[in-house]
């Protein structure tokens, strides 16, 4: 139960003291269980209603959220099963978690900018790609207010890091390779798919063979060769959920 694992339980053998007491810390385990479980679901609706509130104010649906959320879970279950992967079952539960954050950061993008519907200027541009930092700096509020933990990690370092390339030619900070964090990496693919084949104001939705092609020509400028190799080894998977969770409008 100290590790987290409530599925055993103490034998009642006896009906003295000691059986009692077995009786008593098994109920014990099984109230620790349900409250554990009762924080886990409020900590997810908790992460998910602050990320559909950023997607309210973008151009972007709550779709968006479910399905980067699940793009960068198939990514993350093809890297682990690599040789020499250092994720693992948790950590990969951890992004999945974490990826609804990766916007969080446009709640401080004025409107004129954020729903302009036409190309931004260079100055407004400036002002949009500031949302990296401001996603981060909120986590980092967040961390300090309630303690360090993988979860808020993780999102801080999605959130900070997904518009980074692996050309170095990114934004907030021009991390190149292997600078950017594995979550960042990961987020970019999947974010940038996603934008692809959605319809936007002033886009049209790409399909998936346009949106691989251009995720294709991007290994190794935009993207960490990597991980578009894992994406198109998971492109089925990709349209799968694209197709499950489709923006209905």
């Amino acid at each position: 139960a100290t590790n987290g694992d409530f599925s055993v339980t103490v034998p009642v053998s006896s009906n003295d003291e000691y059986g009692v007491m077995a009786k008593h810390t098994n109920l014990m385990v099984q109230g620790l269980k349900r409250r554990t479980e009762e924080l886990q679901k409020t900590q997810d609706v908790t992460i998910l209603s602050l990320a559909s509130l950023a997607e309210t104010r973008d151009n972007e649906t709550g779709n968006h959220i479910l399905r980067t959320q699940r793009y960068i879970k198939e990514l993350a279950l093809q890297v682990k099963d690599e040789n020499g992967s250092n994720l693992d079952e948790e950590t990969v539960d951890l992004l999945f978690k974490s990826a609804p954050l990766h916007d969080i950061g446009k709640v401080g993008i004025p409107d004129n900018i954020l729903l302009k519907p036409g190309k931004l200027s260079d100055d407004e541009f400036a002002i949009m790609k500031t949302h990296a930092n401001l996603g981060s700096e909120s986590l980092e509020v967040a961390e300090n207010e309630l303690g360090s933990s993988s979860f808020l990690r993780y999102a801080r370092e999605i959130a900070i890091s997904h518009h980074e390339r692996w050309d170095g030619t990114g934004y907030p900070c021009k991390l190149q390779g292997e600078q950017i964090p594995l979550s960042g990496r990961l987020m970019a693919v999947a974010d940038v798919y996603d934008a692809l084949i959605s319809k936007r104001v002033y886009k049209p939705a790409f399909s998936h063979e346009e949106a691989k092609k251009i995720i294709v020509e991007g290994r190794g400028t935009h993207f960490d060769p990597r991980i578009v190799d894992v994406f198109l080894a998971s492109e089925t998977r990709f349209q799968e959920i694209a197709g499950e969770f489709e923006d209905r409008m």
